[in-house]
């Protein structure tokens, strides 16, 4: 295992390690219960996808605050959850997160999944909207692929293209005031690094993966429970997007923001569309 004070990160991943482990990652710590709840209608289908069984032993990539290692971990009765992430800042959040629900059967490891020595002999390995974010997804999801059995199961949530997810063009569009937003260069770290099923099945079947399957979700995306508190989110979230206008604009731009969040706004709070990838994989 990789200790946190000696971390062997790819040079490439260097940028997404200073983000997880500065404000980003506090951010993210912070909200937790907020982020686990947004996607909170994808995890059936990704855990379904996964059939974690009682003795099997699972590695979740991404892992964050470990809301899907504990799931895994409640499943795998028998066997074991391990959960890598970038963040120490969230691993503090999901090692006491499973210490206050009892559960000892699961390991948090502070690692860059695309180096690390990962954990042999694993039956399954997942990633709930973690696998986008690697410099070289082909040597991250092999190296992760050196962690499975042969014949080892690989479920992974990805989103689809910006166009289909109603939350980031709503939002953009708001805080952009009127200004372009640059899309990121082809397969570039990030959110939608892996929303093409073309890139996605290259990537696997660089990676050594066969019998790829890329399913298409749609669920509502939770925001907050008002629009006050969904507003104060968001602007959390994305409020660096308003860095160089000017007050008038800055205003105009919370103001079509907010309109924009009360009109999303349901009997179960305030809710986008979004729109993912299932993809599941199995090692040779």
């Amino acid at each position: 295992m990789v200790a946190a004070r000696s971390l062997d990160v790819d040079p490439g991943n260097a940028a997404q390690h200073r983000s997880w482990e500065g404000s980003q990652g506090e951010f993210w710590a912070a909200e937790a219960d907020r982020f686990d709840r947004s996607v909170a209608r994808y995890d059936a289908p990704l855990l379904a996808a996964a059939a974690v069984r009682p003795a099997d032993r699972v590695l979740d990539v991404g892992c964050g605050t470990g809301a899907t290692t504990r799931a895994a971990a409640r499943l795998a009765v028998a066997g074991s959850a391990v959960g890598v992430d970038l963040s120490s800042t969230m691993l503090a959040v999901a090692r006491r997160r499973a210490d206050e629900e009892g559960l000892d059967n699961v390991v948090f490891v502070h690692a860059d999944a695309q180096v690390a020595d990962l954990p042999g002999g694993s039956d399954v390995a997942v990633s709930r909207a973690g696998a986008m974010f690697f410099a070289d997804p082909v040597a991250a999801l092999a190296n992760v692929g050196r962690a499975l059995l042969p014949g080892g199961r690989l479920v992974l949530l990805v989103w689809q293209a910006a166009a289909a997810n109603e939350w980031i063009t709503e939002i953009t569009t708001a805080l952009a005031a009127g200004r372009p937003v640059p899309a990121p260069p082809p397969g570039a770290p990030g959110p939608f690094s892996m929303a093409d099923p073309a890139r996605v099945r290259e990537v696997l079947d660089g990676a050594g993966y066969r019998s790829v399957s890329v399913d298409a979700l749609h669920e509502p995306l939770w925001l907050g429970a008002d629009a006050d508190d969904a507003f104060g989110f968001v602007t959390g979230l994305a409020g660096w997007m308003l860095e160089g206008l000017d007050d008038a604009a800055r205003d105009a731009a919370l103001g079509d923001l907010r309109r924009r969040v009360e009109a999303h706004r349901g009997g179960g709070g305030v809710e986008f569309g979004s729109a993912a990838w299932l993809v599941t994989a199995r090692r040779p």
